[in-house]
């Protein structure tokens, strides 16, 4: 009787150890993914606990790297410089699967029922539609003007129905592309929508994808509830300008927010952010801010907007009172910050300080800084709630 109770001790004590050694089951609402941009890695990150949970490299050349999250935002997908598209398990902090894809790439998307990856390139110009589980690849979709020129393609945006919308820097152009069959897309051209749009954002809700131009004043905008009405230009005014400064740095227009019934948007080659009443689209302010803007980005409230700026001034962070339209506060969070993100509610928000290797967590409410983690040269910071929201 004394070997058995000892036996079934020692089994008790096995599976005991066993199950301590079993890592924890958790979720992913609160992970997140930071670009580390000089050594082609990226960190996952936990932004309750505010910390470091896994440093993934091999990624190549990250030094203008974006990322889309699977559906059940378990997996994320790295759109590298160079070419290369990565997926990523970050609950388990492994690279899953690599393919090299083009010659030179800034960033993609991913459809409405989370099957289909699509990555934007500038060489060679076009879009690549890729199977999200394998990545293997359904369609080539270069970006040809009706001279049979190749154009680098920019914007790439998800829309409802497994559509994407993106837009052709040399061609001036914007394509809307239907993915119902990826092996077979269909694609409706808009021609002449302006010189050299250079970046693209879709709404929230998917009815809007803007385009801005680098080349003249304005913005092309297509309303995705009546694409038959083609692009239409909005805010003849925003742009370079007459009086405009040297660029440093193109603002990035998935930065650009809506709040309330505004847009802000960042004034290219002015230290200023404009206010646009975004039913007619006519722009009802300009708020002045201390540098020329790079991200202006809503917190999830919608109340308040930050602002990150180019260089000089981009050891510098802003934010406005949308109701006054006027900037409350001024920080110095660390020098080079090149992004920001908020946590799903708003609570916090993230900052990337290049040449500080850190990051940066700051309590909206009371703008103390609660937190800093170290990292490598970190530029994009993307939190897993970007799975649930279109155009992210």
């Amino acid at each position: 009787m004394k070997t058995i109770t000892s036996l079934a001790a020692a089994v008790a004590a096995a599976v005991l150890l066993a199950g301590c050694a079993t890592p924890a089951l958790r979720g992913s609402g609160d992970l997140g993914v930071v670009i580390e941009r000089a050594s082609g890695s990226v960190q996952v990150v936990d932004n309750s606990q505010r910390r470091s949970l896994a440093h993934i490299s091999g990624l190549g050349d990250l030094s203008h790297a974006s990322l889309v999250y699977s559906r059940d935002a378990r997996y994320v997908y790295v759109f590298g410089r160079d070419g290369g598209l990565s997926k990523i398990d970050i609950l388990s902090g492994k690279l899953v699967a690599r393919v090299m894809q083009a010659g030179n790439s800034i960033g993609g998307a991913i459809s409405t029922d989370g099957r289909i990856v699509a990555a934007q390139n500038y060489t060679p110009g076009g879009v690549k539609l890729f199977d999200a589980d394998s990545l293997a690849l359904l369609a080539d979709i270069p970006a040809l003007d009706e001279h049979g020129q190749p154009s680098k393609v920019v914007g790439l945006a998800d829309l409802p129905g497994n559509r994407f919308a993106f837009s052709l820097f040399e061609a001036g152009e914007i394509w809307l592309l239907d993915a119902a069959n990826p092996r077979a897309p269909l694609v409706t051209k808009y021609k002449n929508v302006g010189r050299q749009p250079y970046d693209g954002l879709a709404s929230s809700d998917g009815r809007y994808y803007i385009a801005g131009l680098y080349g003249e004043d304005g913005l092309a905008l297509l309303d995705n509830w009546h694409p038959q009405a083609g692009v239409r230009r909005i805010l003849p005014g925003y742009g370079q300008g007459q009086d405009k400064q040297p660029v440093y740095k193109m603002p990035h227009l998935r930065g650009w927010s809506l709040a309330g019934d505004y847009a802000f948007l960042p004034a290219v080659g002015h230290n200023s952010v404009l206010v646009a009443d975004s039913r007619s689209w006519q722009q009802v302010a300009q708020v002045p801010v201390y540098g020329q803007p790079v991200f202006v980005m809503a917190e999830p409230s919608g109340r308040r907007v930050w602002v990150n700026f180019a260089f000089p001034h981009n050891d510098t962070v802003q934010v406005i009172d949308v109701p006054s339209m006027q900037v409350i506060k001024t920080l110095q969070p660390g020098r080079a910050i090149l992004h920001m993100e908020f946590t799903a509610r708003g609570d916090a928000v993230w900052l990337s300080s290049r040449d500080d290797d850190k990051l940066v967590v700051i309590d909206t409410q009371s703008f103390a800084t609660v937190g800093e983690l170290p990292a490598t040269s970190p530029s994009g910071i993307f939190f897993s709630w970007r799975a649930a929201r279109m155009g992210m």
